[in-house]
């Protein structure tokens, strides 16, 4: 089996698929509100600070683990568990790659979303007004659209991945120089706006007593991780296909910078737009406009939906920015969403499911579990909110599994076997032997306090309320008790593949 595994066929090639697991839509509509969020009178470059100080203490670690474990196993998220950590772990890997897929259920929804804004902008004018934006998204809303585009997407998605490893990088091969060519052009537009370098000098400039505010780093972790996609099993898994020559830390490093900086141009463009065409234009102050970028809205998406398509009707050319804005969120969409099927995909070929079974089971069944939140913004917003939490605890779990096989084995091993690559850096092993556990944790017990404290205080107890402690450890127990009680079962199959 691993000498049959297929390969990306060039370093490009994997590095543009790698990068397509990292950027996606959180990068463009989350990261600027986040930023926003936590911006002070003077501006919000502390919390760019912490973000990038996570990007070295959290994501690239990580990254690196991922890229170790899934070309040392060849394996999926259970066999590389199983590889790493021995067969009674094997429900871990099984808890990750769920968790994975559940992201997907609804995340494939906001795919559907940018699909049906693109083609908004391309075939309608522009909401100029607030009203009018929230016409737009309402009748969207309301409607069967939601769940059609969700199938669109997925559709698209299984499609992409159909064949493999060779269609996943043509595929990328389009979409990540596409997309960064987009937010380039938009960032340019954006920069020539009257009045925009307000909003780049307030996004740059720290405010430095806010470092001593621990909520800055919390957050700053919070979305350095979404930002990257690190401890997903995302990156253990496009990890199966590259070759041995191909450097492991090299390219960990150049896929989370590479992202960061999107995330950056991102921050510019949206800054650029708003504080030009809120504060230029429309007179608003500085707290007001901060405060429109902050509002979540629906599916914390206010800033995307509602206030950017009136705000390029308020500029010229416009409309063609729009387009290209919702098309490269689209882009960034589908190139994420697609890491997602294929995390799930990989783990049933484990199982010596053929890929085109493997393919539309996955397609399926993800899309049929999709529905409920493109019925319902508040399912969504719950399933976001429980997988995204979850997602602390799978970057722990993967590093637990480097710590289970040995760090310093892992550097021998590599190392010997790597061609022009860099040295692991000696911060690596400590970082994921004390930092990476300790921070993953500490994030942890602050979204169950938060979630018990704030999100629902009355009834933190209560499964079924949507933001509550018990729905969190609901879902993430069914799921738990479900692997661990089929862990035997998944050795026998991960030993005895159904004959392909």
């Amino acid at each position: 089996m691993t000498n049959s595994t297929p390969r990306f066929s060039s370093r490009f090639t994997f590095l543009v698929s790698a990068l397509g697991i990292a950027v996606g839509t959180g990068n463009i509509w989350r990261f600027p509100r986040i930023a926003a969020s936590n911006g002070g009178d003077d501006g919000a470059g502390s919390f760019l600070i912490a973000w990038i100080t996570f990007l070295f203490l959290w994501s690239i670690p990580l990254i690196i683990v991922e890229y170790v474990m899934g070309r040392t196993s060849r394996k999926g998220t259970v066999g590389a568990f199983v590889h790493f950590m021995g067969k009674p772990f094997a429900f871990l890997g099984g808890f990750i790659g769920f968790v994975a897929a559940a992201i997907a259920f609804y995340y494939s929804v906001v795919v559907g979303w940018n699909i049906y804004y693109f083609g908004s902008m391309t075939f309608s004018d522009l909401p100029a007004t607030t009203d009018g934006s929230w016409e737009l998204w309402n009748n969207f809303q309301n409607s069967s659209f939601p769940i059609m585009f969700h199938g669109i997407a997925m559709s698209i998605g299984g499609l992409a991945i159909y064949k493999g490893v060779s269609s996943i990088e043509k595929v990328n091969k389009v979409l990540i120089p596409t997309l960064l060519a987009i937010v380039l052009l938009c960032v340019f537009r954006a920069l020539s706006l009257p009045g925009s370098m307000a909003g780049v000098s307030y996004l740059f400039t720290p405010e430095w007593s806010q470092l001593k505010d621990p909520r800055i780093w919390l957050d700053a972790l919070t979305q350095n991780a979404w930002d990257t996609g690190a401890g997903w099993g995302l990156f253990m898994t496009y990890a199966i296909y590259i070759r041995r020559r191909y450097g492991i830390i090299k390219n960990a490093f150049m896929t989370a910078i590479g992202n960061n900086i999107v995330s950056l141009l991102a921050a510019i463009m949206i800054f650029s737009t708003v504080f030009s065409i809120l504060g230029n234009d429309m007179n608003m102050s500085k707290p007001e406009i901060l405060e429109i970028m902050k509002a979540s809205g629906p599916g914390s998406t206010g800033l995307t939906f509602i206030w950017m398509p009136q705000l390029f009707a308020k500029m010229s050319f416009g409309k063609p920015l729009a387009i290209l804005f919702f098309l490269g969120l689209t882009f960034a969409g589908f190139s994420s969403l697609m890491s997602m099927l294929e995390l799930a995909v990989r783990n049933l070929i484990d199982f010596g499911v053929k890929r085109s079974t493997a393919v539309g089971w996955i397609v399926g069944v993800c899309f049929i579990m999709g529905i409920p939140s493109a019925n319902n913004l508040e399912i969504l917003g719950n399933q976001d909110f429980v997988w995204g939490i979850a997602l602390m605890l799978a970057g722990v779990f993967v590093a637990f599994a480097a710590i289970k096989y040995g760090l310093s084995r892992i550097i021998i091993e590599i190392s010997a076997e790597s061609k022009d690559d860099w040295a692991f850096p000696i911060w690596w092993a400590p970082v994921i032997n004390y930092v990476v556990p300790i921070i993953g944790i500490t994030i942890f017990s602050w979204w169950m306090w938060l979630s018990a404290t704030v999100y629902a205080p009355d009834d933190w107890y209560d499964p079924t309320n949507y933001y509550s402690v018990a729905t969190c450890l609901v879902q993430w127990g069914i799921v738990l008790i479900i692997f661990y009680g089929l862990n035997n079962w998944i050795n026998q199959r991960l030993d005895n593949p159904l004959d392909n």
